[in-house]
């Protein structure tokens, strides 16, 4: 079964990514994107936005795809992952729904978190991070 998601990459005014560290499985206590599930209904930028809303405390407006991802999941499930390019508008930043913590997090601090698996790569493979040296 594919189970299409989605995430927000969004920069501050110096570059930092926003980032989540998710409090619950898949990828409990790992900092990642904000983002989850498209509901039915559901186009991909409404839920960026929910999901960032509920995440993160911030309202964005969504921008174009950066990247998309396969994931395996648990019980044969592959999270079809689209990344989208976001910006704040406005809200408080505050960790919510599903995410422990939230803050913004340099290029070079990003590479030293405990992050979900492929993010590091994704992110340079779509140039939203600088390639490692």
């Amino acid at each position: 079964m594919r189970v299409r998601c989605v995430g927000g990459i969004v920069r501050d005014g110096t570059g930092r990514l926003l980032l989540v560290r998710r409090g619950r499985p898949p990828g409990e206590g790992l900092w990642s994107v904000p983002g989850g599930r498209v509901e039915p209904g559901e186009d991909d930028a409404a839920a960026v936005a929910r999901e960032l809303k509920e995440e993160t405390g911030l309202d964005v407006v969504v921008g174009a795809l950066v990247g998309s991802v396969d994931r395996p999941g648990p019980g044969g499930v592959t999270y079809e992952i689209h990344d989208y390019a976001a910006d704040v508008t406005g809200g408080a930043l505050q960790a919510g729904d599903d995410a422990s913590d939230v803050r913004w997090v340099s290029p070079a601090d990003l590479r030293a978190l405990p992050v979900t698996p492929g993010l590091i790569e994704a992110l340079a493979g779509w140039e939203v991070l600088p390639p490692s040296r």
